[in-house]
């Protein structure tokens, strides 16, 4: 998120923000942040800056020190290699822990944070961030096959088999446009994806999409003691 009232790359759900500041922080639990990004081909700096692109400066905005300070963890980071449905296309995926939604919050004022947000300024032309809570326990990290992510707006659960991650089921979204979302699913999976782009297209706008992760703890994530 960002220090003005909505950032370049997406309106922020103040509505949602609200109704977390009036969390009693005895129910104030663990939540996960699944971000969908799609950047920029050139990053737009405001100094005007030539020659960094929108990857570039999402690397260098990396607030890994403001995760760390409010209690919160990088469980995923993928890569996306196809996307056979969706509008837009993403770029990358990314998963974040928090210990609560005060944390969330809080990380948006620590200095350090707000010096490094005009590469993400720079570098997104447009994100969604969606807050989940897991469906149960995680499968298995790292597993056989392509990975897949389908995000979708309701219907029919996906069908996941010994191939399932982790389902997160969304609160809201965060930060995007007018579209809601259910939940997210990530599943390994050997074959065709067509039965996956059926269930979730049935629904209204979803996303299915193929990644290659480099890091890979989301169902470690969802299983672990909170």
């Amino acid at each position: 998120m960002a220090a003005g009232p909505n950032p370049a790359y997406g309106t922020i759900n103040w509505e949602m923000i609200g109704s977390w500041l009036k969390l009693d922080p005895a129910d104030d639990q663990a939540f996960w942040a699944l971000n969908l990004m799609k950047y920029h081909q050139v990053a737009q700096y405001a100094d005007g800056r030539q020659g960094v692109s929108g990857r570039e400066a999402d690397d260098a905005y990396a607030p890994f020190e403001s995760l760390t300070a409010v209690g919160a963890s990088l469980v995923f980071v993928g890569n996306v290699t196809g996307q056979p449905l969706g509008d837009p296309a993403w770029d990358r995926i990314a998963i974040v822990r928090y210990p609560s939604r005060a944390a969330f919050i809080a990380m948006q004022d620590r200095p350090e944070f707000k010096a490094s947000h005009e590469h993400k300024e720079a570098g997104m032309e447009f994100t969604i961030i969606l807050a989940c809570t897991p469906a149960g326990p995680g499968g298995t990290d790292g597993g056989p096959g392509q990975l897949v992510m389908v995000v979708d707006q309701g219907g029919t659960p996906v069908a996941t088999g010994d191939g399932l991650v982790a389902t997160l089921e969304s609160e809201g979204v965060i930060i995007g446009d007018d579209r809601t979302y259910q939940r997210a699913t990530f599943l390994h999976t050997d074959g065709p994806v067509d039965d996956l782009v059926a269930a979730a297209s049935a629904a209204g706008d979803a996303f299915v999409v193929l990644l290659d992760p480099f890091i890979d703890q989301l169902a470690a994530s969802v299983t672990a003691p909170a």
